[in-house]
Formats: structure tokens, C-alpha cells, sequence
């Protein structure tokens, strides 16, 4: 039987990694979890091993690199419980990949911008108003990088000069100007909007598809709870942290042209801007 005063967590990508090691410690602290990846067996697994240790879960599937199916996920969460105390923007994909090779989303987007940051710029404005802000007090959590380079609003899907790498930290910073712009619009709701990069190479699939590990899943998520649900972040909003210690982001973060170049943008390109049009629409009416 569900505990009526237990928090709910939505995690996106913690079917692995440190998704999968803060949603199973979230469990372990009697939040109710909301599971999300693309594969079901592995769902499954980690709903498993939370149910076991005493908490709440279920699993949610979803592939976020198109935004049909993330619009599809806001509505199974929207099913699935009346509040959400805390979402963690956590799903993402490295710069691997065919070397060299641009890769596009099912709509046609540059594939890292498409999945680590419209993806969750599109699933927390979905989720913001029914759920998060009536949760108040509540928190959202972007996970991003410290491999952070400057928006280029010229070629914003890098159809020239393409590279992984690129386009990774391109999408990573994109998510940090997100972070500040949230939370200058959320500011006296009771909802909280911080970015962080969690750890240097960790060691996940992801960081050992390039690379060689240089800290620990543990220390990814630590970070990662402390802006989630330590009470020293109380009230505290719109800050970048590498690790557990507040930092300085790329200077684009810090640009308010630039955020609402972005903003604009994100807006027409996840179908925000129209839906918003057509509820002014009928409220004029």
C-alpha cells in the first residue's frame, strides 16, 4: 500500500550508470521512483531491486530521442501519480558514435542537442505546470558536463564543422542556460532548477565507449542527491556545480541574450511556442 506522504521522484535515464545508483538510493530513503529507459527488461531490474529493499517504483519506457515519445512519457507520468517532488534531467548520450558521422533524431534534429537537452527542456515545461510547481516545494535537477562550448545560434544543429564532441558540449551548455532561465521564471514558486556536472569520467558504459574512468558511479551520485534532496539547497536556484562545489559555467550561460535566443528557439522547435499561441488563442476568445 502506498504511503500517502511519501515523495515521488521522476529519473530519466536510470536504467544504468549513476541514473540507476541515485534512483535505487532514492528508493533505499522511502521515495516513491519513477524509473525511466528505453529498455524494459532493465526497467524491470531496477524497479526489482528498489521494490526489494522496501521502496516504491515503477518503470516507465520511453526513447527520448523523439519528442513524440517524450510528450508520451509526461503524459504516463501525469497517470501514473498526482505530484512530483523532484524530476532528474539525467538521460543523455556521450560523443560517440560513427566517428565523424552527424547523426539526426527521429525529428530531424542534430542527435545530442535533440536528446541530452530538448528532450528534457520539452519534458519539464510538459511536467511543470501539472505536476512540479502544485508539488511546491520542489526541485529539478539538470545533469550536464563540464565539457561545456558555446551555442553557435548561426548552425545550432552543426550541420557544418560537425564533430561528437561538438555537438556533446554544445548540448551540455545548452542545458545550463536552460538551468538559469528556469529559474529566474520559477523564482517564488517553491521550485528549485540547478545543473551540475556529476563527476570526471565516470566509470558507465557511456565514458568507457571513448575512454578510460577516472572517478566512481558513487561520487556522480552523491553529487547529484546533494542537489536533489539536501536540505543545505534549500531555496537555492539557478547554479551550476562541478561535483558537490558551486562553479562557473561557459560565459554564454551567463548571457541573457543568448538564453532567450534559446529559449525562442527550443520552444518552436519542441512545438511549445504554437501550443502556447493557440491557449492565448482561446483565452482571448
Amino acid at each position: 500500500m502506498a504511503k500517502p506522504n511519501r515523495k515521488t521522484a521522476l529519473i530519466t535515464g536510470s536504467t544504468d550508470g549513476v541514473g540507476r545508483m541515485v534512483a535505487t538510493r532514492l528508493g533505499a530513503a522511502d521515495w516513491r521512483v519513477l524509473v525511466h529507459g528505453r529498455d524494459r527488461a532493465r526497467g524491470a531490474e531496477v524497479v526489482a531491486e528498489i521494490k526489494k529493499a522496501g521502496g516504491a517504483a515503477e518503470f516507465l519506457q520511453a526513447d527520448l530521442s523523439a519528442l513524440a515519445e517524450v510528450q508520451r512519457l509526461a503524459e504516463a507520468v501525469q497517470k501514473t501519480t498526482k505530484r512530483l517532488d523532484l524530476l532528474i534531467n539525467n538521460a543523455g548520450i556521450g560523443s560517440g558514435g560513427p566517428q565523424g558521422i552527424r547523426q539526426t533524431s527521429a525529428d530531424g534534429y542534430e542527435l545530442r542537442f535533440a536528446v541530452n537537452y530538448l528532450s528534457g527542456f520539452l519534458l519539464t515545461h510538459l511536467l511543470l505546470l501539472p505536476l512540479i510547481r502544485k508539488s511546491a516545494p520542489a526541485r529539478i535537477v539538470n545533469v550536464s558536463s563540464l565539457g561545456q562550448q558555446a551555442i553557435d545560434f548561426a548552425d545550432v544543429m552543426l550541420t557544418q564543422d560537425y564533430s561528437g564532441m561538438r555537438s556533446y558540449r554544445q548540448s551540455k551548455l545548452a542545458q545550463i542556460l536552460f538551468t538559469i532561465d528556469l529559474a529566474r521564471e520559477l523564482a517564488g514558486t517553491g521550485v528549485t532548477v540547478n545543473a551540475l556536472h556529476p563527476a570526471t569520467f565516470m566509470d558507465t558504459k557511456m565514458v568507457r565507449e571513448f575512454g578510460t574512468p577516472m572517478s566512481t558511479v558513487e561520487e556522480g551520485a552523491d553529487a547529484i542527491l546533494q542537489l536533489a534532496i539536501s536540505p543545505a539547497m534549500e531555496g537555492r536556484s539557478g547554479l551550476y556545480f562541478n561535483g558537490q562545489s558551486e562553479a562557473h559555467a561557459t560565459e554564454q550561460a551567463y548571457d541573457a541574450k543568448a538564453r532567450q535566443k534559446l529559449k525562442k528557439l527550443s520552444l518552436e522547435l519542441t512545438g511549445l511556442s504554437s501550443k502556447k499561441s493557440a491557449g492565448a488563442a482561446r483565452s482571448r476568445r
